[in-house]
């Protein structure tokens, strides 16, 4: 099978701990945020009420450490991108830059909101969870992988067993989770079937709407 430029096996990177249970969407990107018709600049307000407080003044949230800076991979704990279901959240954390999720769980909605976004959200263990954020928290430039086809997150020298739905696992690696790519290499049938300027023998209706419009 021809690769798929939008497969994600292993998604490599510095990463950010964020120790906290039960964030909710809310939290990941504040409502009042949303009032666009696009998801552009939502990254400038990922967190954004846990980042500064009520004068503006930033607060202590990893986000804000300059040790952090640029890091790919945010490390979590338990229940995270629970309340409301808003894809806004998945798209605030990419647009910030975030590439993967590693953590103890995620609610369901936003684990699939993420692979629809191409973000892995890997689950592991309590202990593991705090491990690997103990470990980046002591060294910012540690390298982490996350590496869905060897089911495991290595963080330095330590490998840590990594967990998701197989439908999510399996749209990831193979690429099915990006619904355009699929679609790009059809387009010469797509072409083939619409006809000639939208008139088609097979589909006679495509040049009666033409004319209508």
């Amino acid at each position: 099978m021809a690769h798929n430029a939008s497969a994600r096996t292993i998604v490599s990177g510095r990463a950010l701990p964020l120790r906290e249970d039960d964030v909710d969407t809310d939290r990941i990107i504040p409502a009042r945020y949303m009032k666009g018709v696009s998801f552009e600049g939502l990254g400038d307000f990922a967190f954004r009420d846990a980042r500064f407080d009520e004068s503006g003044k930033p607060t202590g949230h990893p986000f804000n450490d300059p040790r952090f800076a640029g890091a790919s991979i945010l490390v979590v704990n338990r229940n995270f991108g629970c309340g409301s279901s808003r894809e806004h959240a998945p798209q605030a954390l990419s647009r910030a830059g975030i590439a993967a999720l590693v953590g103890e769980s995620f609610a369901e909605i936003f684990a699939g909101n993420c692979v629809s976004l191409g973000i892995p959200a890997a689950s592991v263990g309590h202990e593991a969870a705090r491990e690997i954020q103990d470990l980046v928290g002591s060294d910012p430039s540690l390298a982490v992988e996350v590496d869905l086809e060897a089911r495991e997150v290595r963080a330095g020298v330590r490998r840590f067993a990594l967990s998701m739905p197989e439908s999510h696992r399996k749209a990831l690696v193979t690429g099915l989770w990006d619904s355009t790519a699929e679609l790009l290499p059809g387009a010469a049938a797509v072409r083939a079937l619409a006809g000639e300027r939208g008139r088609s023998a097979r589909l006679p209706y495509l040049g009666w709407a033409r004319a209508g419009s």
